[in-house]
């Protein structure tokens, strides 16, 4: 009983911690700022949320609430991603299992940008901006292809057994050799084959490569939350894009992690690169909010094209993960199709969580 105490204790502490930046009197004061102009305005914009919706809204969920929530969500991303930095070592999963667990992983994060990042966005523009919106959503899906081409960061599956005809073929970077259903092998520090001194390296291009991507997750959840925090007096906001963002990030920590393992690195090493990926979320999200409560009239559209440029990336990296499985999965094309299914479908369900005027 002490103990479970204790560690509750520990918790409440840390999300205090984590949310104490909402406390700061600058955020404070910019939105009492936010809230004067709005007040000495008159309300004459092309869409609803002028300074009348911030005014509407803005009490029923107080600034300290949110940074309060974004840090309970910092803690639930931290801990998903140092999990999926532990798995490498600890865990085995067969080929199919691994692509079930992409395939829904991607259905999900489909389902949230295309359900929720573009309905959101168009919220906060108005229906008059979806020629904004939609290079937005461009520009982000252009930009995460780019990422992708340029630093393999979304081949997330640990290499497998396989003969030496297929490494030949396959470079052990972090790209399981696809077409094998035997058993994940994972390189840990008693491995006995050699690997190129290109794999020694590789996880720092996948780190940077990732890092990118982890800010751009925290860009869309800190745009999320604003955007619903305005007009929304519910508890939770941005429950959506935290459960894509929570459940996809393991697969990208297991990456990282693996390589460092081919490439020798120590545990406390690994542990700590892990850790530093795990705040870049948080921190990109927080910055962003921080960013955005500075601003007046014109932080509305600021979010619409945050949340439009989010869901390219999502769609993207969506993509990314389950364009590769027609190809390559083809006798598992009905579990497959399954578990994508699933994953959109949870997707859609997450919806009935936020209010209903974000989706008319």
């Amino acid at each position: 009983m002490k103990s479970s105490t204790r560690a509750a204790g520990v918790t409440v502490l840390a999300v205090c911690l984590l949310g104490l930046p909402g406390f700061l009197s600058p955020v404070s004061a910019a939105e009492d700022a936010t809230a004067e102009h709005n007040h000495e305005h008159t309300h004459d914009h092309s869409h609803e949320h002028g300074s009348d919706a911030e005014s509407d809204h803005a009490p029923s969920q107080p600034t300290m609430n949110r940074w309060s929530l974004l840090g309970l969500y910092s803690l639930i991303i931290a801990a998903a991603s140092l999990f999926g930095g532990w798995l490498p070592a600890h865990v085995k999963l067969s080929h199919l299992q691994f692509q079930l667990v992409m395939s829904a992983i991607g259905g999900l994060i489909l389902g949230i940008g295309v359900l929720h990042l573009l309905p959101h966005a168009v919220h906060e523009i108005g229906r008059d901006g979806v020629d904004t919106i939609a290079k937005w959503m461009l520009a982000g899906m252009v930009m995460m292809f780019f990422l992708l081409r340029a630093f393999h960061v979304h081949h997330h599956q640990p290499e497998i057994n396989a003969d030496a005809e297929d490494e030949a073929r396959n470079p052990p970077v972090d790209l399981a050799v696809i077409g094998h259903a035997e058993p994940v092998h994972l390189h840990g520090p008693n491995c006995d084959h050699s690997h190129t001194p290109e794999s020694r390296l590789s996880w720092l291009g996948i780190f940077f490569g990732l890092a990118v991507h982890t800010l751009l997750d925290g860009l869309a959840l800190g745009a999320t939350m604003q955007a619903e925090a305005t007009h929304s007096a519910a508890t939770f906001v941005g429950v959506g894009i935290l459960m894509a963002i929570a459940l996809h990030k393991p697969l990208d920590s297991l990456s990282i992690t693996t390589l460092m393992m081919n490439a020798g690195k120590s545990s406390t090493a690994r542990w700590a690169v892990n850790l530093v990926y795990a705040l870049l979320c948080p921190i990109g999200a927080a910055a962003f909010m921080l960013g955005v409560g500075r601003m007046d009239l014109g932080g509305h559209f600021v979010v619409g094209c945050a949340l439009a440029f989010s869901a390219g990336v999502f769609i993207c990296i969506s993509l990314a993960d389950l364009l590769p499985e027609m190809e390559f999965h083809s006798h598992h094309r009905v579990r497959l199709s399954i578990a994508l299914l699933l994953g959109i479908a949870l997707a859609w369900g997450i919806g009935f969580l936020e209010p209903a005027h974000l989706h008319h």
